[in-house]
């Protein structure tokens, strides 16, 4: 089995929208192996977006993951790839080419707000997990 890290974003949680977005992994045929409600605390999320620590909207990133609760997940499936069929689930980053059927193609407004992250490969989702599930 292979796993990845998934989370419902604030804007998910504040909308009402982690059941139908956890009911379309279960769906596909992943498995959630951890989920936890939380709060990100300004470290953990600045650990979290580390990659855009020098990028001019690394401060808007980790404001948005720390104003409210975040539904983190590990997910697995049976395909060394689960991190790529999450992504696919997931959508573009970009609203404008989020593809309909996708949960960012179907439900999210703003690419700035987007619901839903997702590792973007074996060692982001090594890393993500380490970070959000270190007892795991």
């Amino acid at each position: 089995m292979n796993r990845t890290f998934v989370m419902c974003k604030p804007d998910a949680v504040e909308r009402g929208l982690v059941g139908e977005i956890v009911a379309r992994f279960e769906r596909k045929g992943l498995t959630l192996v951890a989920a936890e409600l939380k709060t990100a605390d300004r470290a953990l999320a600045e650990a979290h977006y580390d990659e855009h620590r020098d990028k001019p909207f690394f401060g808007e990133l980790v404001d948005f993951l720390t104003r409210s609760p975040v539904l983190a997940m590990v997910v697995e499936g049976p395909a060394d790839n689960t991190f790529s069929i999450c992504r696919t689930l997931i959508g573009k980053t970009s609203v404008d080419d989020a593809q309909p059927g996708s949960i960012r193609g179907d439900f999210a407004t703003t690419t700035n707000e987007n619901l839903v992250h997702g590792s973007d490969s074996h060692e982001s989702a090594h890393r993500e997990i380490d970070l959000w599930f270190p007892n795991l």
